[in-house]
């Protein structure tokens, strides 16, 4: 009987190959990537594109070694690349111990997440990967690689985010910091125009903060303020917009259920930055997600240049987030150099349909130079996209010294990172 086809979280993509492979030590990887002739790193499949599809092997490291490393003194912790988010999580907490940052799903895998500069929220937050001191990877000769932040400088940032392009990543050393708390406020009702003279103070008003909306008014149906906890008093007017009274889930019409807490209710860190629960269906079901970033200064002319294509957007869309993430020095991440609004899209299933109105958003975005999140659906031209990142050529050669006959390559490396189209 013929094995069930491989797809990804969402189920929207099936990958190439069924030859998936499980090592249970890093001298397991280094002997696959030894015999292995072309391989991609499978995290926890979570992309919506073939960024981490490969037709000859994949390589996850779910099952390898988890053994958690604390150094207290130097504030950091080690990991296996297998490790998620929420696993990670509940271990620091119980330490007394927190990251600065967490993304909307603590289910995904801390080593794919950093890979791609997937990124939370905050506009003093720096995506995922900024939390990064050191790694080991093995690379195309499995050969096992150290770098760290403190030793190798502008390598070890063209490192990072590597799109898994330098080998497979085995172990990540994450600066952490004291514990914290964390309350949620939500508001409703917050018009566009507000962002016009109060874009920085609206995206800036807590620790992360998060705008919805469904595209069919301009409007953002809701606002989440994470606040730190401590002595905070909520308004009763944010900017116009006015305080939910019970527990939303992003998409209006879908229970909070699966949500975390709401309504000021102080809570721990890690159960207060994601939007979802850690134990809990995280989906409304099967969809679709693309992302766009743009410099933070251009937020509001770039949600305006968004607006002609409302009733193009809003009968394919789920729901619809901005959030900022802060500047940081990783060569291939869409925040390099600059302070970013993410403009977020949650659609229907309907690819098809989904493709033929992101060339509309794409071009409406243009002007702006913005940059698509590298594991989401996006329809620019690989030469165009090449064009927003002034360190390709830096990355091209650093993996081609990792990598020299292309054995962790893939169609979308080829096509997006080295131009072969």
């Amino acid at each position: 009987m013929q094995a069930e086809a491989l797809k990804n979280w969402a189920g929207n993509y099936t990958y190439s190959t069924q030859q998936v492979h499980y090592p249970t030590s890093v001298t397991a990887v280094q002997q696959l990537v030894r015999e292995l002739p072309g391989l991609r790193a499978l995290g926890t499949r979570h992309c919506f594109n073939a960024i981490a599809d490969s037709n000859a092997h994949l390589v996850s490291l779910q099952q390898l070694q988890q053994e958690i490393i604390l150094d207290t003194a130097a504030m950091q912790v080690t990991v296996g690349a297998g490790m998620n988010y929420g696993q990670l999580s509940q271990y620091l907490h119980d330490h007394g111990l927190a990251l600065h940052n967490l993304a909307s799903l603590p289910h995904i895998s801390i080593a794919g997440a950093c890979a791609t500069a997937t990124h939370g929220s905050g506009s003093k937050n720096g995506n995922l990967a900024t939390a990064v001191a050191a790694l080991q990877l093995v690379t195309a000769s499995g050969e096992l690689v150290s770098l760290s932040r403190e030793k190798d400088g502008d390598r070890f940032m063209g490192t990072v985010v590597s799109l898994g392009g330098a080998g497979l990543i085995t172990q990540l050393t994450l600066n952490i910091q004291p514990a914290f708390t964390i309350q949620q406020y939500l508001y409703e009702q917050l018009p566009f125009q507000q962002l016009e003279h109060h874009l920085q103070d609206i995206l800036s008003a807590a620790y992360s903060v998060s705008l919805f909306t469904d595209w069919q008014a301009p409007r953002f149906n809701q606002v989440w303020l994470k606040q730190l906890g401590g002595v905070y008093t909520a308004p009763d007017n944010f900017f116009s917009a006015t305080p939910a009274t019970r527990n939303l889930h992003p998409i209006g019409e879908l229970s909070a259920e699966h949500c975390t807490e709401q309504l000021g209710i102080a809570g721990p860190w890690h159960e207060r930055l994601p939007h979802f629960r850690m134990h809990f269906t995280p989906s409304s079901g099967e969809e679709l997600q693309s992302e766009y970033f743009v410099p933070l200064a251009d937020g509001y002319a770039a949600l305006m240049a968004l607006t002609p294509l409302m009733e193009r957007i809003a009968p394919l869309l789920l729901i619809s987030e901005l959030r900022t993430i802060a500047a940081d020095q990783y060569w291939m991440s869409p925040c390099y150099q600059q302070d970013c609004m993410a403009i977020h899209f949650t659609w229907k299933q309907d690819w098809p349909a989904v493709q033929q109105v992101l060339p509309l958003i794409e071009a409406r975005l243009a002007p702006f130079r913005a940059r698509p999140h590298w594991g989401k659906l996006f329809t620019m031209p690989p030469a165009k996209l090449a064009g927003l990142y002034e360190r390709l050529p830096d990355f091209r050669q650093l993996l081609q010294e990792y990598d020299p006959q292309g054995k962790f390559r893939n169609a979308f490396m080829d096509t997006y990172i080295f131009g072969r189209y």
